[in-house]
């Protein structure tokens, strides 16, 4: 046997795990996993970065045994973080992680299927194609309507913004105007830049006093815009926006679309889940009339960060902007149920994103998150009110969904001083005991602080507790204003 047959006899085979092996694996994996689980309830909602440590980033030639690595992992490497699976984390709009959909990827990965070429794995590309369905008729569009997971809001806003610029607009279509609320998220001038939109293309609408986008402004735009030569084309509303949770009017804003053969698309990914419930749909009415729709599941839905989805209201608008013909691959499917996904979509190369929405939903049904996100909104509404009962809070921002903003507005104090007041007031609410983790934006200028209650750990022993907090920083930072100014 010559030396190179030899050493191809002899080759290196460690990756290949059997059943025995993966066995073990899971085992030690699970005993670090297990604890973590059971303690979320008690974990840090927050802890703050730690500042000049740095890799040593030095190329580990031989491995480690497993023990050791995970050690590394979950002593040195999980913490500090902010922790969204936290029933205390309740700033920005988090995604909880549901454990089924971890269990999902689990066996996704393992089976390794590619599944955007329909050929190549049918039946499993049919179910995320069934996931797919089920979002349809969540969000009542018709069903001509499809689309297809991404990996968040701001790819899906991306495609839908590429969508309806390559079905309503000619090659040369730098005179193509988008409106969108000035409560926006930043992932829609981003798509725009990205589109290929010069950053003037993208016109503000007004917001009001609820923070929703003003028809009365949209149409001033549109007509100046129209006398000056620019071709309005597309319209996106928000059916939750990050900064209040605002639901735009968005059956105005379909009809506006409609009579001005606009785009119309909504930027759903905070609310969109919400249509379970009959509170959803009174407020997000006129969405069925979209032609557009991003949702993420990994919001309201509860599943793990890296899922969104893009619904369309015409499966062969998703072609027209997405499909290519090449040799290398197999033959197209022309059956909407047999979707090849590449065909569709911006990718090539994804992972199998639909087993992990489709399992958790199998296993509980869409009941069972109707019932979380009812509790969300309810909720909502008792903190507010539970706020409006503490001295010198003013609610700025009552909530349309699950997210409310308020602040610390003593009598007396300038916008400077209360910016800095409601900046002390807001780390004393997450303070020491990190219990809670709220989060601050701007409102009209103003800061102001969020809670946003998406969770789905979140319930009212912990939102009841962040109130309490509220209420003691409030008390602690008013009554020493009080001694300031009587110069005691």
């Amino acid at each position: 046997m010559d030396k190179r047959t030899q050493r191809l006899e002899q080759a290196d085979r460690s990756l290949e795990l059997n059943s025995q092996q993966l066995s073990g694996l899971l085992d030690t994996v699970l005993e670090r996993l297990g604890p973590h689980l059971d303690s979320i309830d008690t974990q840090d909602a927050w802890q703050p970065p730690v500042t000049g440590q740095r890799p040593d980033n030095v190329l580990p030639a031989q491995g480690l045994p497993i023990e050791q690595v995970l050690d590394d992992l979950f002593e040195q490497r999980l913490f500090p973080a902010y922790n969204p699976a936290s029933p205390g984390y309740m700033a920005y709009i988090p995604g909880g992680g549901l454990v089924h959909s971890a269990v999902a990827d689990l066996i996704a990965n393992i089976v390794n299927r590619y599944v955007a070429v329909w050929q190549t794995a049918p039946r499993l590309a049919e179910l995320e194609m069934e996931v797919i369905g089920w979002f349809r008729q969540m969000l009542k569009l018709p069903d001509t309507a499809s689309g297809f997971l991404t990996t968040g809001g701001s790819l899906a806003n991306w495609s839908a913004v590429v969508t309806a610029r390559r079905c309503r607009l000619p090659e040369d279509f730098l005179n193509g105007m988008i409106y969108t609320s000035d409560q926006a998220h930043h992932s829609i001038a981003r798509a725009a830049s990205l589109a290929g939109f010069p950053q003037a293309n993208l016109r503000l609408i007004k917001s009001d006093g609820d923070y929703r986008a003003s028809l009365e402004h949209l149409r001033q735009l549109i007509e100046e815009d129209r006398q000056a030569g620019q071709r309005p084309f597309m319209v996106v509303g928000h059916a939750g926006t990050t900064n209040t949770g605002a639901v735009d009017d968005l059956q105005g804003l379909a009809e506006i679309c409609q009579q001005h053969e606009l785009w119309f698309h909504v930027d759903a990914a905070y609310g969109g889940a919400f249509m379970l419930t009959e509170r959803g749909q009174q407020a997000m009415a006129g969405i069925e009339q979209s032609d557009s729709v991003t949702l993420d599941p990994h919001k309201g839905m509860f599943l793990p960060y890296g899922t969104g989805c893009l619904m369309v209201r015409r499966l062969e608008d998703l072609y027209a902007a997405h499909a290519v013909d090449v040799d290398y691959l197999p033959q197209m499917q022309d059956d909407p149920y047999r979707a090849d996904i590449c065909q569709i979509s911006p990718e090539l190369s994804r992972d199998f994103r639909g087993l992990r929405v489709w399992l958790p939903i199998q296993a509980f049904g869409f009941d069972t998150f109707r019932n979380y996100l009812d509790e969300k909104l309810d909720l909502a509404h008792w903190a507010t009110r539970q706020l409006q009962d503490i001295p010198a809070i003013e609610v700025m921002a009552a909530p349309q969904l699950s997210i409310l903003a308020f602040r610390l507005k003593p009598d007396g104090l300038s916008e400077d001083k209360l910016t800095k007041l409601n900046e002390v007031f807001l780390k004393r609410i997450n303070g020491d005991t990190q219990r809670v983790c709220l989060s601050a934006t701007r409102l009209d200028g103003s800061f102001a602080i969020r809670i946003c209650i998406v969770v789905f750990r979140t319930h009212l022993d912990r939102v009841r507790e962040c109130l309490e907090l509220i209420r003691q920083a409030a008390e602690e930072l008013t009554g020493a204003l009080g001694e300031s100014l009587t110069g005691s």
